[in-house]
């Protein structure tokens, strides 16, 4: 499950509103190895406001990679230079790929989009209910694979 982060309480209107401005949705590689184990993963995925820097996201990911990416032969200094190279350049958009997602789910479940009220008692964000269950924690939107079986693959915290 991957969470999207820097969105709290944000409504569903001011993240589209973001987005036109031109806010993306990012990814941020990594690699760590052991030996010869190396695992090449992918952060959160963070929601970077118009003008907003990559870089204060990506830091962690980046010292990550120097300090435990190298270890594994042949796959650690490989997959270490790509990571290093991706989150220098800003790290991956995946921006149409959570939009597509958001889209399908509208779709999928009949009620689509519920932005919550606040003042009526309501937690705010953006939901989009998997099997007309709503789960009031914020983004909650399925992912690949079977639509009916609830499973989330992005969940806000």
């Amino acid at each position: 499950m991957a969470a999207i982060k820097n969105i709290q309480g944000l409504t569903g209107s001011q993240i589209e509103s973001e987005i036109r401005r031109g806010a993306t949705f990012r990814v941020f590689p990594y690699a760590i190895s052991i030996v010869i184990m190396t695992f090449n993963r992918s952060s959160d995925i963070y929601f970077v406001r118009a003008g907003e820097g990559t870089f204060k996201h990506s830091f962690s990911y980046i010292m990550m990679s120097l300090f435990l990416g190298w270890w594994g032969f042949p796959w650690g200094p490989i997959y270490t230079i790509g990571a290093l190279y991706r989150n220098l350049s800003g790290g991956k958009d995946v921006t149409q790929e959570v939009l597509n997602t958001l889209g399908n789910a509208a779709n999928a479940n009949a009620g689509g989009y519920n932005v919550p009220n606040p003042s009526a008692g309501q937690q705010s964000g953006y939901n989009v209910p998997n099997s007309g269950q709503s789960n009031n924690s914020g983004y909650n939107v399925p992912g690949q694979g079977n639509l009916s079986s609830g499973n989330s693959n992005y969940n806000i915290r």
